[in-house]
């Protein structure tokens, strides 16, 4: 049974992995979506291979201790590839838009907000009907 205002079939995955802001849960369930929260990339790759996510929310941390990428986000948007209507939201620190750059150019993302945000911004970087200004 759906919770309601929760669409069904309209899944958002949220990938905190070091979190430091607030439960955003609230305001996904009021945009429509069910809310799936995971804190580990593997955990967030192995259920995008296995279910459909309308939306992805995710942190991009640049890590220093990889060879060959700049973080694990890279893992998880390569697994997203297959999905076509999958929309993907970043939340990122001001010092890491460089390092982002070289993530962005080979991904499509949907939106992107740095911190600090507020509740509103996410909201609209959410919005894929383009009705909310």
């Amino acid at each position: 049974m759906a919770l309601s205002g929760i669409t069904p079939g309209k899944t958002l995955l949220a990938v905190v992995e070091q979190g430091g802001y607030p439960d955003f849960t609230a305001l996904y369930e009021t945009m429509g979506y069910e809310v799936v929260m995971v804190k580990t990339p593997r955990k967030a790759i192995s259920y995008l291979k296995k279910n459909p996510v309308a939306m992805l929310v995710a942190e991009f941390n640049f890590q220093t201790d990889f060879r060959d990428r700049t973080s694990s986000l890279e893992s998880i948007l390569a697994s997203v590839q297959h999905q076509q209507a999958i929309n993907v939201v970043i939340f990122l620190d001001k010092a890491n838009i460089e390092r982002f750059e070289r993530v962005s150019s080979r991904f499509s993302i949907f939106n992107t907000l740095t911190f600090p945000f507020d509740e509103e911004q996410l909201r609209k970087a959410l919005d894929t009907s383009g009705l909310i200004t």
